[in-house]
């Protein structure tokens, strides 16, 4: 088992972090799948609105590649289809029946499993129509079926703000989260490497077989899939690698172990806006209101489905993010402060890294919406450097992909990047910068040349 020590980074303290303790009586009348989160997909429709679907039933597929195909998250009829502009395809919401009948398919044994043959498993993956649960570097895009990847790579190590505990959600679900290795560990003939924390132990993830585990400890981001690519593995061009959430991992061991699709995940619902910071056992694709039932108080607040430097801004009415297990809620402050930064005080109020105002202790702070100034001029002064714990220049990187030069980017490692590992970048930057977004331009450049 190999140790690694992330040393650069930032965990924010921010309050509101979800207790120890599971609701388990939420409950949801429907469901949603948004096609446009999945990158560089072109859906095309399997169903119309007033059609019955089981789980599992396909909905639509990628016109670039037939082969990637998406499942309904629920047994129910189909509500409502939303188009964007340019008919794009926004939102299939899913009215789901009172007694769910789920569709059985085979089940097989876990030492049955760990014999399966590469085909045998894409076969199964591919019928259930869950390959959109595996995820491909570069680009972080859905993983193509016909690839081969050198690796797969799960984090079990939780660091972004307000995230799901990983005891509470693993807990009963060894043999689950076994078959899921098993499984993955069938479609490469490399690794299955697993990020595990050094600082403490969870029951389930002791005594896993086929896979390395990789002790791993330090502030965000260590917890990214991609921070440990790069410290344990590097992507190097030409190189494949999937990636699968940890729950996901599980869901595709249920899947073999008893031959059912099972959507239940846990989700952490918390921040400075929650009135009652908790984890919830809800689904995928479940409609935000019903996870932040009772949750707000008065006032305005904004709801964030996934954590707060890199989640997307929702409204009670919308649906949790296939990728998503954290509901993060902020107040909204649009006050603006007399005399702004030059104002004389302490971090009592005010959060800084770079000790612009005095720190007391490891308190927790209300965080809200204020950004706390606007956009400005680049200031060179290692903010970035200092947070970003890759061997990556991230502003020579940033200027390479303002001038669309790809060969620079290349040389600069824009394929070993992903946006969520430079939302700390963008959090820290004193031009208000958002590094992550110019990130995902460039890898959008680079496919589209490539």
């Amino acid at each position: 088992m190999t140790q690694i020590k992330i040393r650069k980074g930032h965990s924010i303290r921010i309050a509101g972090i979800p207790q120890k303790e599971i609701l388990t009586n939420l409950s949801t009348a429907e469901v949603g799948l948004c096609p446009i989160e999945y990158r560089y997909v072109k859906p095309k429709l399997f169903i119309k609105e007033g059609d019955h679907v089981d789980i599992g039933t396909p909905l639509f597929f990628n016109k670039e590649n037939p082969e990637q195909i998406w499942g309904a998250p629920g047994v129910g009829t189909i509500s409502k289809i939303k188009y964007g502009p340019r008919r794009v395809i926004e939102k299939i919401v899913i009215k789901l029946d009172k007694h769910e009948k789920r569709f059985s398919y085979k089940a097989i044994t876990l030492n049955t499993i760990a014999k399966l043959k590469r085909e045998e498993i894409k076969s199964i993956i591919s019928e259930t129509n869950l390959w959109h649960l595996i995820r491909q570097r570069p680009f972080n895009h859905v993983a193509n079926p016909e690839d081969e990847p050198r690796d797969i790579f799960i984090s079990a190590l939780q660091t972004a703000p307000l995230s799901p505990n990983l005891d509470l959600v693993l807990k009963g679900q060894k043999d689950a989260l076994q078959a899921g290795i098993n499984v993955l560990a069938g479609l490469t003939d490399g690794d299955v490497n697993i990020g595990i924390s050094a600082n403490e132990q969870i029951e389930e993830l002791t005594g896993l077989v086929n896979c390395n585990l990789h002790q791993i400890s330090g502030p965000h981001p260590a917890g990214n899939v991609g921070i440990q690519i790069h410290h344990i593995a590097p992507l190097k061009p030409g190189d494949i690698i999937w990636t699968v959430n940890i729950q996901h991992v599980i869901i595709l061991g249920k899947l073999f172990l008893t031959g059912e699709i099972d959507p239940t995940i846990i989700v952490s619902v918390g921040g400075p806006g929650a009135k009652n910071p908790i984890h919830v056992k809800t689904r995928i694709g479940a409609k935000i209101d019903t996870i932040v039932n009772d949750q707000l108080e008065d006032g305005e607040y904004r709801i964030i489905s996934g954590d707060v430097l890199t989640g997307k801004k929702v409204e009670k009415d919308d649906y949790l993010g296939f990728y998503d297990t954290i509901i993060s809620i902020l107040p909204v402050d649009l006050s603006r402060p007399f005399l702004g930064w030059i104002q004389p005080g302490s971090s009592k109020k005010t959060y800084s890294l770079s000790r612009s105002f005095l720190s007391f202790g490891r308190r927790l702070f209300n965080f809200t919406t204020k950004q706390n100034g606007s956009k400005r001029a680049l200031v060179p002064i290692n903010a970035w450097e200092d947070v970003l714990p890759m061997d990556i220049m991230p502003n020579p990187l940033y200027r390479s992909i303002l001038a669309d030069d790809v060969e620079e980017m290349t040389q600069l490692g824009i394929l070993e990047c992903d946006e969520e590992d430079f939302a700390l970048c963008s959090f820290v930057c004193p031009s208000k910068i958002d590094v992550g977004a110019t990130i995902r331009k460039g890898l959008d450049i680079m496919r589209t040349e490539g």
